[in-house]
């Protein structure tokens, strides 16, 4: 595995960078700040991100069937029109909860939009405890809660065959399957297929390649891992030149290339020197493997 190359192709300084999502008509990848509250897009060839700020911590971004994005704002989804920068709602969960945001979403292979809450962070990774849920908005813009109890809902996809839901709540150091219905969304049976290593650290988000092999990006931990979720073993370890890293997803001309994103919050100032690329966005090639392109929102 010499071959592989990992390069910081944008150093945005994210206090949370999330949610790497390649978007194919523009030959550029989505990203977001949380807590920075702006949604970004890179350019390969500009080698420049762009950001829209927003009024909340952003989580999450998807592409959207009908044009533009869907963003996970605050504990709203709503729509946004890059041009315009302009953010419209498009419904709210968690209205009895003060102390809630969105974090990690993503679009199911029907257009479903799925995406997770949890209680706002005191400080990196330190919350109050089962405060989360997990929502689907549905192509109609109706809302499902599927589970609460949660504590960092995270990261997401589906099996190459759609009948397999993979999901991380970070703090249960496990990554998770459900069968999954394609037709309804629905999803049951609920099992661990990995539980992280105590070097590994934190699960946070996470991806699947062609050959249906997981990736997942640990928090703390300052790697990408690739699990086989039908043996629960561990394939390969990637190590990238920072701690936080966050998510990860496939992207480039033929989704071989895999997009990192990492944060800088809760680092002092000697950590940061120590990792001056804290909150950047890398790119890692050589893999050998492919990633599947993101499904639109169909709503």
């Amino acid at each position: 595995m010499s071959s592989v190359r990992i390069e910081c192709v944008a150093q945005e300084g994210c206090r949370i960078g999330e949610s790497p999502v390649w978007d194919e008509k523009e030959g550029a990848l989505l990203f977001v700040d949380i807590t920075g509250r702006k949604v970004c897009r890179w350019s390969p060839v500009t080698r420049q991100a762009q950001a829209i700020p927003v009024d909340a911590p952003v989580s999450s971004v998807a592409l959207r069937k009908s044009g533009d994005y869907v963003i996970t704002l605050g504990t709203r989804f709503a729509a946004l029109k890059w041009n315009e920068e302009l953010v419209t709602t498009i419904t709210q969960v968690d209205k009895d909860k003060a102390n809630t945001r969105f974090n990690d979403g993503k679009v199911d292979p029907a257009g479903r939009y799925f995406a997770g809450t949890m209680a706002e962070e005191i400080r990196p990774a330190v919350l109050e405890r089962h405060q989360g849920s997990l929502y689907t908005l549905y192509s109609d813009l109706s809302v499902v809660k599927h589970f609460d109890q949660v504590d960092i809902s995270n990261g997401l996809d589906w099996s190459l065959d759609h009948r397999t839901f993979f999901y991380i709540d970070s703090l249960s150091y496990s990554v998770d399957a459900f069968d999954y219905d394609l037709q309804t969304g629905k999803i049951g049976n609920r099992r661990s297929i990995y539980k992280l290593e105590k070097e590994e650290s934190i699960p946070d988000g996470m991806c699947i390649d062609t050959e249906g092999k997981l990736w997942v990006a640990c928090y703390d931990g300052g790697r990408v891992i690739r699990l086989d979720p039908e043996t629960g073993k561990r394939l390969q370890t990637v190590k990238l030149p920072v701690d936080k890293t966050t998510s990860c997803c496939f992207g480039g001309k033929d989704y071989s290339e895999m997009y990192v994103t990492s944060a800088s919050d809760g680092m002092d100032k000697e950590w940061l020197s120590q990792q001056p690329q804290a909150g950047g966005i890398f790119k890692i090639t050589g893999l050998g493997v492919k990633g599947v392109p993101p499904y639109p929102f169909a709503g």
